[in-house]
């Protein structure tokens, strides 16, 4: 992929966060039940990654994927800085890097809709004073559905794992990553290279990507397909 269509790409990406985010302000009903429901699904994940975090092998993926990806926070700022580096940073970093850096942003804005409409719906639910338990959970996401976004969401992780895995392969990368750090500090971009750095440290540990990819696509996309059709206790191994 050429850079001026790696570029608009972000730009209309970008244009859908900025979107995404306009509806959120003011919101009370979001600025309540957001947080709770991006909490609760970053303990669930802790949870279910669990097996990952205690292999010394895949730990540092698995924290990667649960902080950078998956995480409870924002990543407005990141995927900001990445339209205003991405020129200067094709000149020195290979393209899939940059790419792994798109699909991020995608991933974040795809989820951040599915989160607030997930919200609302956890408002009603939780307003009829249901306590928001895995019971709860689960029938908030059947009536959010979407399951085709659901397995573009896992799609994009999965894009993201494998142009990492594929750019560690590569000799020097390292390295340039090493020189791209003092312009994006000088430049205040800190949090999209600190979201490569760590992607590229992470990955390069695991020694190929294969089997602990392989292994987050069987486990999230059995438990997706476990709570769509009422499944008693879609969380439990195995899957």
């Amino acid at each position: 992929m050429s850079v001026r269509r790696l570029q608009a790409q972000l730009t209309s990406r970008l244009l859908w966060q900025k979107q995404a985010h306009e509806l959120e302000l003011g919101d009370k009903v979001l600025a309540k039940y957001l947080p709770e429901l991006r909490k609760w699904q970053s303990n669930r994940l802790r949870v279910s990654f669990n097996r990952f975090i205690e292999n010394p092998k895949t730990k540092p993926a698995a924290e990667f994927f649960l902080s950078d990806l998956y995480g409870d926070q924002e990543f407005l700022k990141r995927d900001q800085e990445a339209a205003k580096i991405l020129p200067m940073m094709s000149k020195i970093l290979p393209l899939n890097l940059l790419n792994a850096a798109v699909d991020a942003i995608e991933l974040s804005v795809l989820s951040h809709a599915l989160d607030m409409r997930m919200a609302r719906l956890l408002a009603k639910a939780l307003s009829a004073r249901q306590a928001f338990d895995t019971e709860t959970y689960q029938k908030v996401y059947r009536q959010l559905g979407y399951p085709r976004l659901r397995k573009r969401q896992l799609t994009l992780i999965m894009d993201v794992g494998y142009r990492l895995d594929s750019v560690v392969q590569k000799h020097g990368i390292a390295k340039l990553l090493a020189a791209s750090r003092m312009p994006a500090r000088l430049l205040g971009l800190q949090h999209l290279q600190g979201f490569l750095e760590r992607g590229f440290k992470a990955f390069n540990h695991l020694g190929g990507a294969e089997y602990f990819l392989s292994e987050i696509y069987r486990q999230e996309s059995s438990i997706s397909n476990r709570i769509m059709s009422g499944h008693e206790n879609p969380f439990q191994e195995p899957f």
